[in-house]
């Protein structure tokens, strides 16, 4: 595995395929950010199905990108009330496109800042 290639193609892309739990048959594509060196993302639904919820129940799963699909495991990190604000702004940065504006203003509210995880990336890739 190639840890420096995932964060970089993390932070030059902006939708990262995640495929949540052990059970999902395909990948979604959500967005995705860096910092120090971590990868973060934020639900943006709320939907009982959704890839967070997946995660909460199983943090087995995979992000693909390009054609590299890496192992992961989903947490909610002990120092992220720490972090919040270095996520909010890597959000604000990276998604800053006249488009994607309005959902980065979104995606660092509460109800969503309450939705971060983290996807620690397994050796095993």
């Amino acid at each position: 595995m190639n840890k420096n290639n995932a964060l970089k193609y993390v932070q030059s892309n902006n939708l990262i395929g995640i495929k949540a739990g052990s059970e999902r048959p395909d990948f979604l594509e959500i967005w995705m950010v860096t910092v120090r060196d971590r990868i973060f993302a934020r639900s943006w639904g709320i939907a009982e199905r959704s890839w967070y919820n997946t995660f909460l129940k199983d943090p087995a799963g995979k992000i693909k990108c390009g054609n590299h699909i890496y192992t992961i495991k989903a947490i909610i990190p002990d120092d992220i009330d720490q972090l919040t604000e270095e996520i909010n702004q890597a959000y604000l940065a990276k998604y800053n496109s006249e488009h994607n504006r309005q959902y980065a203003i979104g995606i660092i509210k509460d109800k969503h800042v309450e939705k971060t995880m983290e996807f620690i990336l397994r050796e095993e890739e």
